[in-house]
């Protein structure tokens, strides 16, 4: 049976757009969605039938058998065809490591796109016009984008990148930059002089701006600032986008240190301080808060949730089942933004249960390193 996946993408799409507090017809979607990616994508109809599930067995998202992360770095899992394919986003690891890939097309890459945005938007923009106001900000004088990364163009590979591109190109003032670039080795430095310009800029004009990067890229700018005695100020407002990761590093920080030290350095309350939770195999991103810059708060414990057209569970390493909420267990998600590729995907990350969300402990014993993070060891 030949599945329209337009129809589909269009589907999720209007999902991703509705309102997340009112009913939505996840349940049936997600149901069309695993018929499609079984009949289309072969090496996932093998995978589930190797476990005696087809769509008829699987009467609920819960029922959708799981792709384990280390999976990709083997198998193809995909419903594009090969000449189809335009961009492959590998997961990050040393040289030694045979990374992830997840490869798309350019439908796949407008639905990711779409997903990626509107989880930036809520829990980084959504009080933008309020800031605007406060700031008595004119449309010209929105935040400044500031990523710590290299451009797209420079790291094609990096489903990050490619979504903080997106938000440039949705979001971006005029004086927006990628601070980041390729060093000779092949990782990831921060073009500090650049950065620092940007930053200063933006504190005499009193912008806020919008930092975007890596923990570890955060650990090489405070790095920095130590170095030569530098203590800023950002302009009220200003915010901070880290995507948290460290396993393999030679030098880590815990959360909670990198969260005040940034506080310190850079003048952000801990309500500005927003972690995202992503990966190359997934489409769509979690976060542990929504920026409210400009209101008092404590930091945040690492639990993060995913929006609306996904859904989440902690399971049994052991049994695949769901565990007690409060409980420990491996992180697995459905995201139907992965419309081409396997919506649900069992990470290698322990966490333990909050509901329908999870407060991450970190990986699992034995796991490779894994991250966006791990571009700049």
């Amino acid at each position: 049976m030949q599945y329209d996946f337009t129809s589909l993408a269009t589907g999720v799409a209007d999902l991703i757009r509705s309102n997340p507090d009112s009913p939505a017809c996840f349940d049936l979607l997600a149901q069309d969605v695993f018929a499609a990616q079984f009949a289309s994508n072969p090496a996932y109809q093998s995978w589930c039938r190797s476990r005696g599930v087809t769509p008829t067995d699987a009467p609920t998202w819960r029922d959708f058998p799981a792709i384990p992360t280390e999976a990709f770095k083997e198998i193809v899992f995909s419903s594009i065809p090969a000449p189809e394919r335009t961009h492959e986003f590998r997961s990050s690891g040393t040289t030694t490591q045979r990374p992830s890939r997840h490869f798309h097309h350019g439908p796949s890459l407008a639905l990711y796109e779409t997903a990626a945005l509107a989880g930036f938007e809520r829990h980084l923009l959504a009080d933008l016009d309020d800031l605007c106001e406060a700031q008595l900000l004119g449309p010209l004088d929105k935040p400044a984008l500031l990523s710590l990364t290299p451009t797209p163009e420079e790291a094609p590979h990096s489903s990050l990148v490619h979504m903080l591109g997106a938000v440039h190109r949705a979001h971006g003032a005029r004086d927006s930059v990628f601070a980041g670039r390729i060093a000779n080795d092949g990782t990831w430095e921060l073009d500090l002089d650049r950065l620092l310009f940007a930053l200063r800029r933006s504190m005499c004009a009193n912008r806020p701006v919008v930092l975007l990067g890596t923990a570890f890229n955060v650990v090489h700018l405070l790095d920095a600032f130590e170095a030569g005695n530098i203590r800023y100020r950002l302009a009220a407002g200003s915010r901070l986008m880290e995507t948290g990761g460290y396993k393999g590093r030679s030098r880590e920080l815990p959360r909670a240190q990198l969260h005040a030290e940034v506080t310190r350095r850079l003048g952000l309350p801990a309500t500005g301080i927003v972690t995202e939770y992503g990966m190359s195999e997934l489409s769509s991103q979690g976060y542990d808060r929504v920026a409210q810059p400009l209101s008092p708060g404590a930091p945040c414990p690492p639990v993060f949730h995913f929006p609306h057209w996904c859904r989440v569970s902690v399971v049994s390493p052991e049994t695949g089942a769901e565990v007690a909420d409060g409980t420990r267990g491996i992180v697995r998600i459905v995201d139907l933004a992965n419309l081409w590729s396997v919506a649900t995907i069992q990470t290698s990350d322990e966490a333990i249960r909050r509901g329908d969300q999870f407060e991450l402990l970190g990986r699992v014993a034995l796991a490779e390193p894994r991250g966006c993070s791990r571009m700049t060891a």
